[in-house]
């Protein structure tokens, strides 16, 4: 069975479609933030609030594209199967952020949670209609995606310039913008992610990595409060060092 399929789906009253779009990431970051009550209220009654676990999977490489994710909370990783077999991590996605939408037929890529999230599901010619319907929508729809676009572009300069601990310093300062975004405040990190999740994604190895953050550590840059959690003691050697100069 499909794993959306199996996926708890929590209606509107257990679920509180005032309380969720209050805190719902994307009233600060993401599609909604532009919409006024009426236009919301018309958004939450074309989508479907689905709770999923960690691990779960919201769509795999290849499947019909027949629907959009927004996350309300919770983080996953986009993931595309190589010809020799191998997983390519190709980003990661926070509360707010849309998964999903293609000009293909198909998904390009696959999406796993990393957390357990609660997410909303739009099928993605209700999404059209209201983009059209939404001009505020539609305008906010082209911003995620040169956001998109300006993320890609910079891990390709992160992959194809940096050093190793460059690619290491800009990923982690990448996850305090992305925070920042979304209106968190302070320097310690959510990290669902795997030191394996995140080699692959800056193209490094293991070992590389988890020896570059015991660097960053044992020079007092960072710290680890807890497993999956960091904490950024010294932003600005981490931004020298993505930007290229040499360490203090």
């Amino acid at each position: 069975m499909n794993p959306l399929d199996a996926a708890r789906r929590l209606t509107r009253e257990a679920l509180g479609e005032g309380q969720v779009c209050t805190t719902c990431g994307s009233r600060v970051a993401g599609l909604c933030r532009p919409l006024d009550a009426a236009a919301l209220d018309e958004v939450v009654a074309e989508t479907e609030q689905i709770a999923f676990a960690a691990r779960d999977t919201l769509f795999d490489e290849g499947d019909r594209a027949g629907h959009v994710f927004t996350l309300v909370t919770g983080t996953a990783k986009l993931t595309r199967l190589l010809a020799d077999g191998r997983e390519q991590v190709l980003g990661f996605r926070f509360a707010g952020d849309v998964l999903g939408y293609t000009v293909g037929e198909t998904y390009p890529f696959a999406a796993q949670l990393l957390t357990p999230a609660q997410v909303c599901r739009l099928e993605r010619r209700r999404l059209e209609t209201l983009l059209r319907r939404y001009p505020a929508l539609e305008r906010r729809f082209l911003d995620l995606c040169v956001q998109e676009l300006a993320a890609t572009q910079e891990q390709l300069v992160s992959v194809g310039r940096r050093t190793a601990e460059g690619r290491v310093a800009a990923f982690l300062l990448s996850l305090v913008e992305a925070g920042r975004r979304r209106g968190a405040v302070g320097g310690v990190l959510d990290m669902p992610m795997t030191r394996g999740d995140i080699a692959d994604f800056l193209g490094l190895t293991l070992e590389t990595v988890s020896r570059t953050l015991t660097a960053f550590r044992r020079r007092g840059w960072i710290r680890e409060p807890s497993h999956g959690r960091m904490e950024l003691l010294r932003s600005d050697q981490l931004t020298a060092l993505a930007e290229g100069s040499p360490a203090e």
